[in-house]
């Protein structure tokens, strides 16, 4: 049976904690709608009502730039393993970069990522589940990020992750800002 809430249950929170990944979606106004699948240890459910996750660099920077014209942002988490359930949480977020005040006391709650780059925190509306039973059983090989992605940003360096936030990271694909620089 589908349920339908306006803040996280333990149960909820329980599931969100043992999931290995799970997506990120935001759309601007106008403009494409952005889809995002995000590994590692970078989500802290902080109460029933917010959720804040940590972004490493990549290629894009699409879930800033939306935010900065739309706070709306859903998460969602499926069971890949376990008893089938799909659980998706809808709410208004914010990003918060390393130069902004607020970007120390939660930076605090994850690991030491190389490439860190963005912390979103959503205050949460709507918690909604669904079966899931169309989604595959799988089991979890390896963490492409910290065998690839991790290493990759440890060798540039903070000088050299600025620069790949300068050419790749300053704009989101329909061309707006993403607020990654103040200047």
């Amino acid at each position: 049976m589908a349920v339908k809430t306006d803040r996280l249950t333990r149960t909820f929170t329980r599931f969100i904690e043992q999931q290995q990944v799970f997506f990120v979606s935001t759309a601007a106004p106008a403009g494409r709608v952005n889809v995002s699948p995000k590994g590692l240890d970078c989500l802290r459910v902080l109460s029933d009502q917010q959720i804040v996750w940590l972004s490493v660099t990549g290629s894009g920077n699409e879930t800033a730039a939306h935010l900065l014209q739309s706070p709306r942002m859903t998460l969602m988490f499926c069971a890949f393993n376990g008893p089938h359930m799909i659980l998706r949480v809808y709410g208004a977020a914010r990003v918060f970069h390393p130069r902004d005040p607020e970007w120390s006391s939660h930076c605090r709650l994850f690991p030491d990522y190389a490439g860190a780059r963005n912390i979103f925190s959503l205050q949460i509306e709507l918690v909604t589940t669904s079966c899931g039973s169309g989604v595959p059983v799988m089991t979890l090989a390896r963490s492409r990020a910290e065998t690839d992605l991790l290493p990759y940003f440890e060798e540039m360096g903070q000088t050299g992750v600025a620069d790949f936030w300068r050419r790749r990271n300053q704009f989101s694909i329909d061309g707006t800002p993403t607020g990654i620089f103040t200047d």
